[in-house]
């Protein structure tokens, strides 16, 4: 085992748990909310599980997902934008508990998990699918175009995932105000595979065959 991968996966899992619920319970002024004990785990308990088994099978992919330093400008603007939705979201749902205004029925918030979950799984498939992802946009040494499974659908599955993760958080929270604010990401995560693409066409051979082969970027039939 890798010991110092081991200790850089496990502080920055322990920085996002501390994170997340600093972000979520300290707004809400209260550790009595339901939602967000609710999104925490069922954001980080399958985190966790993931990150040992890609640890014990695959470090070089646990590797690359813990490596977010992006060497391109536009994508920083993403990923910092990213990061001010995320704050805003999680803290505007936490103060939608302080001062009690609307939230969702329960059966929402649990569907809403459903929803979730059932994106967290795609995320997993996705990653059994490609050992080349990494969380910043670059071509790796010896990397093919993956064309079978999910990516025979959807030319980006990962995002369509992350797109179902993030727009389902919210609604975990019970706060339908968060989900606007998350409703930012299907634009910038547009933008994200925009620049993805251009770079993927230049420097991935068989990538540009590829987009002729699967039409669709991020959902089946829409775009």
């Amino acid at each position: 085992m890798n010991g110092k991968l081991f200790l850089q996966a496990i502080l920055k899992f322990l920085l996002g748990v501390v994170l997340v619920g600093v972000l979520i319970f300290l707004p809400a002024g209260t550790f009595s909310y339901f939602g967000g004990w609710l999104l925490m785990g069922i954001l980080f308990l399958p985190m966790f599980l993931a990150g040992i088994v890609m640890m014990a099978k695959n470090p070089a992919l646990l590797k690359g997902r813990l490596d977010a330093k992006e060497k391109q400008k536009e994508q920083s603007l993403v990923v910092k934008l990213s990061g001010l939705m995320f704050i805003a979201g999680f803290v505007l749902a936490g103060l939608g508990v302080r001062f009690d205004w609307y939230t969702l029925p329960e059966w929402a918030v649990y569907v809403s998990a459903a929803v979730f979950l059932f994106a967290y799984g795609l995320y997993g498939e996705v990653l059994r699918e490609n050992t080349y992802l990494s969380r910043t946009i670059r071509v790796q040494e010896g990397q093919k175009v993956i064309d079978t499974g999910l990516y025979g659908i959807v030319r980006h599955p990962m995002y369509s995932a992350t797109l179902l993760l993030f727009l389902s958080m919210p609604l975990v929270l019970g706060s339908v105000y968060s989900f606007l604010i998350f409703l930012a990401y299907p634009i910038l995560i547009a933008q994200r595979i925009k620049h993805e693409e251009a770079l993927l066409e230049k420097e991935l051979p068989g990538y540009r065959e590829y987009k002729e082969k699967v039409k669709y970027r991020l959902i089946p039939w829409v775009w």
